[in-house]
């Protein structure tokens, strides 16, 4: 049954059961209302316990009702039912309560929650806003800044800050039942407390919700959800219950039906279904106990990290004494600036680092899982490493590339194996970017590439299969949009108003800053190695701009000028005198106009690399660009926009 009740003498316990997730689906949500009457109508229960089996409490909506229409009881109907409740009902939260589930808690005189679970409104995040008085009994439980921040941002909160701002009344350790039973039985000796639809707030002053109001624009980048959140959350505020109730619902319903929504939905689908895509069918991945990584530079020492993140104990080479030295000193600095950030204790960066090995001696790899090679972008320098993981390794042991263009079949020349050989092309910083291309070569086993997708669940990331070209998906696309966008410049379009137009699409950066923040020198020596190599590389913009020395942000200046110590990017006589040659006028193009071009030859080249199998479906391409390249999510990703 999805809903069963056991009795503990006075206490009921409500046991939610419909796995995975305990999504609130029409069933869930009937047998919850006719809980209610059943336990009103029973002299001998005095108050109710809701406990969820599995591994979490209700964890919000049954993405499968998702575009239907809506079937009774509806879910302000229920949480109102759940309050309105003759015998006070207690929420036994573990796990995740989001969303409505985090909305039924509330309908819930009482909340007690696990030491280890969480709470939060994550809709902003999907489009909408909370439909069922997420805005309204939030602010009246835990006042206005801490719903604000709630709903917002859709993050969750954690059992003990969700204690100090009264979002829930205890937090137990151990056996969760019996804590829920206990406090109710206390709670019965006492006066119960106000339904939180009864509970008076208080509104800040107007200058108050300005500034907010200008955070959440800043940090939303043209999303509408989170400032219809605000919206809501003054209503509720400073309106009778009733008011900002319909006020709420008539914006969920708003938003669900814009195209933001749609976008949204969109990307958190093609996310759900990335680490276990159809075409693995039932190859079985291998056991990751222990991993290693070859070369401790930036994107070493992020992999290294994001490795020590997920538990896995790492081996750490490098080509001599110094260069380890420099790439523990590279990974120290990583878990050194996440005790800064307060997402690591002192001790958890200690832990982080003595899992780590680190040497010069390849024997060193003779019994790990998996090694990752990322080392220097020189076909040369990589067939060496591998040769030597041929010769010192397990034969099954998975040897992956990091390599972000060059093609993994020439790396793997010679390998012995080559079955167990993988491209596992991470982003930087490898610890925080959630996108992990995999790719394989011809000889790639199944079981080898099901490994690199339970490679990217346990690290955390969105994986998405890449085949073999120059740049593979993501890089492929990030050349064209780089190229289209100076092409701009040479028909009269200005670098900085290419760049707003695309800030103002929803990009953190436009493509002149962005090159200027990484170097303008990676992608120069890519096109100089294809050169060398004798294939025809027409010279672009940037090429001028690095030999004359100006390479971006570390040279103080690339595409714009920067002054020592600021990264604030100015506009350059030095870099406009070094194109003048290159530029004609053309016609005035609107900010609407410059982003219509580019995200145009992202999808045209999304296009492409469908029609030649590099990608497998259009959703693996926005994948990669919301999550590698800082595609607006709200607009679903180039192919997606596109239609």
């Amino acid at each position: 049954m999805t809903v069963s009740i056991q009795h503990e003498g006075e206490i009921a316990v409500v046991t939610v059961d419909n796995p995975p997730v305990n999504a609130l689906g029409q069933t869930l949500r009937q047998g919850l209302w006719d809980a209610v009457g059943t336990l009103d109508a029973d002299a001998s229960v005095r108050a109710v316990v809701l406990i969820c089996a599995g591994r979490t409490f209700i964890a919000g909506a049954d993405v499968t009702e998702f575009g239907k229409p809506p079937v009774p009881p509806h879910l302000p109907d229920l949480v109102d039912r759940l309050e309105q409740a003759v015998k006070p009902w207690v929420a036994a939260i573990h796990g995740s309560a989001l969303g409505g589930g985090f909305e039924v808690a509330m309908g819930c005189r009482f909340r007690v929650a696990l030491d280890s679970a969480s709470v939060g409104l994550p809709e902003v995040t999907l489009g909408i806003v909370p439909g069922a008085s997420g805005t309204v009994r939030t602010p009246r439980l835990a006042g206005v800044e801490a719903a604000v921040e709630l709903v917002t941002t859709g993050r969750p909160f954690k059992a003990a800050k969700a204690l100090s701002l009264g979002l829930v009344d205890a937090v137990v350790t151990g056996d969760l039942r019996a804590e829920a039973v206990a406090f109710a039985r206390t709670a019965l000796t006492q006066p119960l407390p106000q339904p939180i639809s009864a509970r008076p707030v208080t509104s800040p002053d107007a200058g108050w919700w300005e500034e907010q109001r200008k955070a959440i624009a800043k940090r939303a980048k043209g999303e509408i959800a989170p400032l219809r959140a605000l919206d809501c959350l003054r209503m509720a505020a400073e309106k009778p219950f009733s008011d900002a109730m319909a006020h709420e619902r008539a914006t969920f319903l708003e938003l669900r039906a814009s195209n933001q929504a749609a976008a949204l939905r969109y990307i958190f689908f093609a996310e759900r279904g990335a680490p276990k895509p159809a075409h693995l069918g039932d190859a079985k991945p291998r056991n990751i106990r222990s991993a290693a990584v070859i070369g401790g530079g930036t994107m070493g020492a992020g992999i290294a990290a994001a490795l020590r993140d997920a538990g896995l104990p790492v081996i750490l080479i490098e080509r001599d004494d110094e260069a380890v030295q420099r790439g523990l000193a590279n990974l120290r600095s990583i878990f050194d600036g996440a005790v800064k950030r307060g997402k690591l204790t002192e001790a958890q960066a200690g832990a982080r680092m003595d899992g780590v090995t680190a040497g010069s001696d390849y024997a060193l790899l003779s019994d790990t899982d998996l090694v990752i090679e990322a080392v220097f972008e020189d076909l040369t320098v990589k067939r060496a490493v591998f040769a030597q993981l041929g010769q010192t390794c397990r034969a099954d042991a998975i040897l992956a590339t990091n390599t972000s263009y060059l093609d993994p079949r020439l790396i793997a020349e010679g390998l012995p194996r080559p079955d167990r050989f993988i491209g596992l092309h991470f982003f930087s910083p490898a610890n925080v970017m959630k996108l992990l291309e995999i790719v394989p070569t011809p000889a790639t086993s199944p079981e080898t590439l099901a490994t690199g997708f339970a490679l990217a669940r346990t690290l955390g990331k969105i994986p998405v299969q890449a085949g073999i070209c120059d740049g593979f998906i993501g890089n492929r696309i990030l050349k064209r949009y780089r190229a289209e966008a100076e092409t701009l410049v040479r028909r009269g379009s200005p670098i900085a108003a290419i760049d707003a137009a695309m800030r103002a699409y929803g990009f953190a950066m436009g493509p002149f800053e962005a090159q200027d923040l990484g170097g303008l020198d990676i992608a120069f020596l890519q096109r100089e190695g294809a050169r060398a190599s004798g294939q025809d590389v027409a010279e672009t913009l940037g090429d001028i701009l690095v030999r004359a020395g100006r390479k971006g942000q570390k040279t103080g200046g690339g595409w714009y000028d920067y002054a020592p110590g600021d990264r604030s990017p100015k506009p350059s006589e030095s870099t406009a005198n070094l194109l003048a040659e290159q530029i004609s006028t053309g016609p005035a193009l609107t900010p609407e106009d410059i982003a219509t071009r580019l995200t145009k030859a992202m999808a045209d080249e999304g296009r492409a690399i469908l029609a030649e199998g590099i990608a497998l479906k259009p959703s693996d391409i926005d994948l990669v660009e919301v999550h590698g390249y800082g595609y607006p999510r709200w607009r679903g990703g180039p192919m997606f926009a596109a239609g």
